[in-house]
């Protein structure tokens, strides 16, 4: 309750600072002044009454505050954040512009995390290796490159690129020798190993590479994807695979039961639902995964034995991931129906979904995709390079540290002591840059919402910000504000679930 109540405090004294900065930072009825209207005076009036412009800024974010008030107790008439110059109500553009904003930076924050931690992980584990050194080269240069240029960056030769390459998408021979050469140096460098090593993992990189893009161009692959049973069999095999290898070990045989009674599940799933998918809507795919989780957890339940978490994690990742692999081949499936759609050009560069596209659950989603997935990796490239520096230098900390050279001294396996030891107290630093970066990445998404034309919440600030519009810049700033607040609390409730000796006071 004290931090909630000191949170409150630290809350309402930035809304003051923050309301008397835009406040003085320009003129709200420039615009109109400069106008050449007729009723140019009863304009500037209405403005002025509507926006109580005629009240000093100190005084005007009073009367701000009480209808923040009403959002809390509902009294008088309910919430009130005011209005825009345009005489919208803010209650009705901030959930528009939040919902524009979340699908822009949800899936980049948690893939930042995921892939962040693991590779930060793994160049500790083989640290002043060939590996460390290829990622660490890796993550400051995109550490270093600002958010806009890589937006830009992004545009110009992925999208455009592509969109232009989709025209005649056949790869040239000389090109598919310069890709398999650069693959080839980037891997062996990350295999590292004597001269001999080094080389064979350069040649038969660069040979698979350039067969298999050969292959997929000679098919028109690119143009007619398709992933298949095959694919999906295979894929699935190795998805259960890696799970089982990372979380319990490969001679664990209740994990490998889990993990195969998922994958053959998934399989068959791929086949049944095959007519389903055809009338799918968003609540049959959520029914669908809820069910999938539901499935996993009780197989590792009633598989696990004396250690059912363990199954259950285990039964439950590996239904997921797997349930995922088929829906992409649904999602593959559409492809081609919405490349003719939008006129061969699928990539999108500006707005977060096509104009009166039509089309069913999976040309929407493909179209959503299609638009965010720039953006989204602009945003991911940038948060994932600090992820995986600061997840290495945590690993490498821990290591060194008496408890994890006394669980190695019992002869535990190093999966064991990297997963359940290492790694759960490695991760308390990282709740709190996660904490700090959630409303960093609301923030930060003001650029590359302008650069790709996304109506988030950085267009609303942005906009209102330069025509000094108090009100849009106050409700994105009461997003962020409360969205920082509440992680960081919740970041402190962490750790002591990851460190049983930590208590919050």
């Amino acid at each position: 309750m004290r931090r909630i109540i000191v949170s409150v405090l630290v809350l309402i004294a930035a809304s003051f600072i923050m309301y008397v900065l835009v406040a003085n930072s320009g003129n709200p009825l420039s615009d109109l002044i400069g106008s050449s209207s007729p009723n140019k005076a009863a304009l500037i009036a209405a403005r002025t009454a509507q926006q109580h412009l005629n009240v000093i800024p100190p005084l005007r974010w009073g009367i701000w505050l009480s209808g923040v008030g009403k959002c809390i107790i509902p009294v008088g008439g309910g919430c009130d954040l005011g209005t825009n110059f345009q005489g919208q109500p803010i209650t009705i553009l901030l959930p528009a512009a939040m919902t524009s904003t979340l699908q822009l930076v949800t899936l980049s924050f948690i893939l930042a995390i995921v892939l962040g931690i693991a590779l930060g992980v793994f160049t500790a584990l083989r640290v002043y290796s060939g590996f460390d050194y290829t990622i660490t080269l890796f993550s400051f240069f995109l550490y270093s490159l600002p958010s806009f240029l890589m937006a830009v960056l992004l545009k110009s030769f992925i999208a455009l690129g592509y969109n232009n390459f989709l025209q005649d998408a056949h790869i040239p021979i000389l090109n598919l020798v310069i890709i398999g050469v650069v693959l080839g140096l980037i891997v062996q460098l990350i295999v590292g190993g004597d001269l001999r090593r080094r080389a064979i993992v350069f040649v038969g990189t660069g040979v698979l590479s350039a067969l298999i893009l050969g292959g997929l161009s000679a098919s028109d692959w690119f143009t007619h994807p398709s992933l298949g049973p095959v694919f999906i069999i295979v894929f699935n095999c190795v998805i259960g695979f890696v799970v089982v290898s990372l979380l319990a070990g490969l001679k664990n045989r209740r994990a490998i039961l889990t993990a195969a009674i998922n994958v053959l599940l998934s399989i068959v799933a791929y086949y049944s639902l095959q007519s389903l998918f055809n009338i799918s809507t968003l609540g049959t795919i959520l029914t669908l995964a809820v069910i999938t989780l539901i499935v996993g957890l009780l197989s590792g339940y009633f598989v696990g034995g004396y250690d059912r978490g363990m199954m259950m994690r285990i039964g439950a990742l590996t239904g997921v991931l797997s349930a995922a692999i088929v829906l992409l081949d649904r999602f593959v499936q559409s492809w081609d129906s919405y490349v003719q759609m939008v006129g061969g050009r699928p990539i999108g560069t500006v707005g977060a979904q096509t104009p009166s596209l039509g089309g069913n659950f999976w040309i929407s989603g493909i179209d959503t995709y299609t638009h965010l997935l720039l953006p989204t990796i602009s945003l991911l490239l940038i948060s994932f390079a600090g992820y995986t520096r600061y997840a290495r230098s945590g690993m490498l900390e821990v290591l060194d540290q008496d408890y994890v050279r006394t669980a190695r001294a019992k002869g535990l396996p190093e999966r064991t002591v990297i997963v359940r030891h290492a790694l759960r107290n490695m991760l308390i630093p990282i709740a709190t840059l996660i904490a700090t970066d959630i409303g960093a990445l609301l923030g930060g998404a003001v650029i590359t919402e302008t650069v790709f034309a996304i109506s988030g919440m950085g267009a609303l600030f942005n906009t209102g910000l330069q025509i000094t519009d108090v009100n849009s810049v106050m409700g994105y700033f009461l997003v962020v504000a409360i969205t920082a607040i509440g992680f960081n609390f919740l970041a402190d409730l962490a750790y002591s679930a990851l460190d049983p000796r930590v208590r919050v006071r």
